[in-house]
């Protein structure tokens, strides 16, 4: 649906989508969103930091490994204390580390 359209000034029918009629007003940065190539290259071009990408995994393997050792406790497979947590977490973060360095 037209932004143009959902705020209630409709377009007349012999104007064109994306004309500059209807896009008077609109910031240039919705401008020319339709290309289906712009997000796709400026996506692969861009590799990240590192520093963040390992961070996150660190994070989101320990909250992980926090949820699984809680849930084996609370089925009495496992005692909830840092020491399990933290092994789960060094697991899996290496368990994910060599499968995306691939």
């Amino acid at each position: 649906m037209c932004l143009v359209a959902r705020l209630g000034r409709a377009r007349p029918e012999n104007e064109a989508p994306g004309t500059a009629k209807e896009l008077r007003g609109v910031p240039s940065v919705f401008v020319g969103m339709s290309d289906a190539n712009g997000f796709e290259e400026g996506a692969s071009g861009s590799q990240g930091d590192p520093r963040v990408l390992i961070a996150m995994n660190v994070v989101l393997s320990t909250v992980f490994s926090a949820t699984l050792v809680w849930g084996l406790s609370v089925i009495g497979a496992a005692d909830l204390t840092a020491i399990n947590v933290a092994t789960g977490a060094i697991l899996l973060f290496a368990l994910t580390y060599a499968i995306t360095l691939q």
